[in-house]
């Protein structure tokens, strides 16, 4: 694996680490040959880490940058959990020939992802009303949501999904968000000159309760202009000084041209929606690798319809 080439483990430790990346990736749920002895619906990932002998960087590595952990609290839980992480990080990493990320971003941003949901929505039947202001959602006796309106019209539904701006009362703030958007005219230093770079610092590296999260991405996305990267660095609060809990990612960028800091709150639904036909969707944490957002889609499908979705199945079929 590419961690194995990471000049930040030493020689031993490589070794240690490779028999454990091995036995991830042998590892197999439906074949106990697999399990060499180990229960990991039992052993905890604590357990799992030291019968291999790593060390507490390689841990960390492992926990919040291929896991993808956002504290610690995976350690005291069931192995098998962030053996399934792991090995998604892995298959992911060989998904595409030719590609060293786990990760893919589409070209002119990630603006292009509901622009492709929008037409495949039409192909279905769905019907869209842009630049609609000051929409406010109805509700009819039963308090439940029956539709949408905006300058004096109104659409009728069965249901409303959206963010937590458009149901005042029905969410409440879990965390705040400090982000730091920067224009480079250079990659992010030590990344042999990558046009995408994620890096994700670890809560114990820096003596935090949370990780540190950056991102870059290039013209050669059609993001910016010629020349030009665009990074961003975010985290969760967790001081009266947000822009200062920046400080270490901010520190690898090598420099910007321009620096632009937000803060945001972070809200959660207070109900599933069900009653009320309110289906809610929570705010953006600090992550940049978008997995919590995509668990936050596959809940708002699962509150919607009462099931899973099966990636088995085509879109005509769910």
């Amino acid at each position: 694996m590419e961690a194995l080439k990471s000049p930040l483990m030493g020689f031993f430790e490589k070794r240690r680490a490779r028999k454990f990346f091995i036995y991830i990736q042998n590892y197999n749920e439906a074949d106990a040959r697999t399990f060499e002895g180990r229960d990991l619906t039992r052993m905890t990932m604590a357990q799992l880490f030291m019968d291999f002998g790593l060390d507490q960087n390689t841990v960390d590595f492992i926990g919040h940058a291929l896991a993808l952990h956002r504290d610690d609290r995976y350690l005291q839980e069931p192995a098998l959990p962030t053996v399934r992480k792991i090995k998604l990080y892995e298959e992911s990493l060989a998904r595409f020939e030719g590609v060293r990320s786990p990760y893919i971003y589409p070209l002119y941003g990630l603006g292009e992802l509901p622009q492709a949901f929008a037409r495949l929505s039409a192909v279905y039947g769905g019907t869209y009303m842009l630049a609609k202001p000051g929409c406010t959602v109805v509700y009819n006796e039963n308090g439940q949501a029956c539709g949408v309106t905006s300058d004096g019209e109104t659409a009728t539904c069965d249901l409303v999904v959206g963010d937590p701006t458009y149901f005042p009362g029905k969410s409440k703030v879990v965390s705040r968000v400090v982000r730091a958007a920067c224009i480079l005219s250079h990659p992010i230093p030590s990344t042999d000159n990558s046009h995408s770079v994620q890096v994700i610092i670890p809560q114990r590296q820096t003596g935090r309760r949370s990780d540190i999260y950056v991102f870059s991405c290039s013209y050669a996305h059609k993001v910016a202009a010629t020349g030009k990267w665009l990074a961003f660095v975010s985290t969760t609060i967790e001081t009266d000084n947000p822009e200062s809990e920046l400080a270490p990612g901010l520190a690898i960028l090598g420099g910007w041209d321009y620096k632009f800091v937000d803060v945001v709150e972070v809200s959660q639904p207070v109900g599933d929606g069900r009653a009320d036909r309110c289906f809610i969707t929570s705010g953006y944490d600090a992550t940049t690798h978008f997995e919590t957002t995509v668990a936050d889609v596959l809940d708002v499908y699962h509150r919607i319809t009462g099931r899973a979705m099966d990636f088995s199945k085509g879109a005509a079929q769910q």
